[in-house]
């Protein structure tokens, strides 16, 4: 997540047709709603510090555009704010970072279907025709390289719990991505993967759950930063000894640094995932919007792997994340 990557230099963008939306005339004002999750954990708390820094931009760039940034704790809370957004509000352009797939896909097709532009970010919805661009990082790579990176250090053979997000699509493919590497490695064996939600405390209590079912285990793929923290918090308080990798992902600062000094034995590697594609995708739709032109239908922000020999790269003191 560390990986800033700037918008022009996106290595996969997936496109359809260019078409040409009803512009935003300028005696019209434009009027984005942002829905976003509440900041429960250091990625979100990312994702909201970003949304906040694009509003700022933007608003003072445009003085015609106003931006409205609303966070919910649930999904039922976000659908309810979209149809204030509408009502209320008057948005007539949305862009949103579902709190789930499923759940949220047919209140944002309700929105859609009003007429409101809509871009969705990360969590991808279960039917595409509900919104008109999606922005999000490389969520096949990130299941990809973990799972490259773990067969590779446990030489082909060993033992791996799995602690997944929440469902949604960008969880499926990150967990389709690494079963299909792991296929490759009959010898590895994934004795459980449960979600934890992106949540430490989540996290804490599936590997607790694990260390008391499985006398040996090699390595944890957390697939997420914070519940790595509750992965070794468990492995701590069981002293446990087998446990001899912990990967989580996104890049968060405190990971990153601790590959760079490398202070925790078990924490070498990474894979990026920034939260500032929620201000990219702010700033895209918005600046698209204004000049009336769509967004491609898909823009995909590479994933990267994080050792010790890149993660300077990946460090962002100042960062929420």
């Amino acid at each position: 997540m560390k990986s800033f990557i700037r918008v022009a230099g996106m290595a996969v963008l997936v496109m359809q047709a260019w078409a040409v939306p009803m512009a935003v005339q300028a005696a019209d004002k434009l009027v984005v709603g942002v829905a976003i999750p509440t900041a429960t954990h250091s990625f979100t708390s990312g994702i909201v510090w970003w949304a906040n820094q694009a509003k700022m931009e933007l608003e003072k760039a445009h003085p015609g555009v106003k931006i409205i940034v609303k966070t919910a704790a649930t999904a039922p809370e976000q659908a309810n704010q979209l149809q204030d957004m509408l009502t209320v509000n008057k948005i007539n352009t949305l862009v949103i970072f579902p709190i789930e797939s499923a759940s949220l896909t047919q209140p944002v097709a309700q929105v859609k279907n009003k007429g409101v532009y809509v871009t969705v970010v990360d969590r991808g919805l279960t039917n595409t025709e509900a919104q008109d661009a999606y922005i999000a990082g490389d969520n096949t790579a990130f299941g990809k390289l973990p799972a490259e990176y773990l067969a590779k250090s446990l030489n082909g053979k060993g033992n791996i719990v799995v602690l997944r997000g929440m469902p949604t699509t960008l969880d499926n493919e990150r967990f389709d991505a690494f079963n299909a590497v792991m296929k490759g490695h009959p010898e590895i064996k994934i004795l459980d993967a449960k979600y934890g939600n992106w949540n430490r405390d989540d996290a804490f209590k599936v590997m607790q759950d694990y260390l008391t079912r499985f006398k040996q285990i090699d390595a944890v793929w957390a697939a997420d930063d914070d519940m790595a923290i509750g992965v070794q918090k468990a492995i701590a308080q069981a002293r446990r000894t087998d446990i001899k990798q912990v990967f989580g992902g996104a890049g968060a600062k405190g990971a990153v640094k601790k590959i760079m000094d490398g202070s925790d034995p078990q924490i070498v590697a990474n894979v990026s995932y920034s939260p500032k594609f929620m201000y990219d995708a702010i700033k895209l739709t918005t600046e698209a919007r204004l000049k009336g032109e769509k967004l491609p239908a898909n823009t995909i922000i590479p994933s990267v792997l994080i050792t010790r020999d890149n993660a300077k790269q990946f460090y962002f003191p100042k960062s929420p994340f």
